[in-house]
């Protein structure tokens, strides 16, 4: 079976287009297109480029993307860069990581509709307690004797209380 790069070159070439012609109808970059029809794919940064390049370059050429599409994915199995895909990120997975992936699976229109009411009964249970709560308590607790304590002791230098007033006719 013919590699990726000799299909495409062939194909061109059958067409009667050049390199240049190529580039300006896919608008990719010319040197791109030498890379791949010379199977040099270490050009590229990474595989989505690549797949990417080959699906506009094979349809422009009328041929079939998903056989030559196949054929790529075995040639950059083959390489050693291109052989996995790249890692985003260099860190073991966290538990934050991980419960955020959980929670990203889950199907949230049914979740928080289910979350709301479970909040609601949760506010409406403690709300019912403290209300009770407050009607057990006695209204007198904290206030203090109903008799004239003054603040400090300072004995006959202070001068006596006020009258209360008399009550209006």
């Amino acid at each position: 079976m013919a590699t990726v790069a000799e299909q495409l070159s062939r194909a061109r070439q059958a067409r009667g287009l050049s390199v240049q012609q190529v580039a300006e109808i896919t608008k990719m970059r010319t040197d791109h297109v030498r890379a791949l029809e010379e199977g040099n794919y270490g050009a590229f940064t990474a595989p989505v480029y690549i797949r990417g390049f080959v699906r506009t370059y094979a349809g422009m050429l009328k041929l079939d993307v998903g056989a030559v599409l196949v054929v790529l994915d075995q040639e950059l199995g083959q390489t050693e860069k291109f052989r996995e895909p790249p890692s985003l990120t260099q860190e073991p997975p966290t538990a934050l990581d991980k419960v955020m992936l959980r929670l990203s699976r889950v199907n949230w229109r049914v979740a928080l509709p289910l979350l709301t009411v479970a909040l609601i009964g949760v506010a409406s249970f403690v709300g019912v307690r403290v209300w009770q709560n407050h009607r057990s308590r006695d209204p007198l607790e904290g206030v203090g004797p109903g008799l004239y304590e003054p603040a400090s002791p300072l004995g006959g230098d202070t001068l006596p209380l006020p009258p209360a007033p008399a009550p209006r006719r």
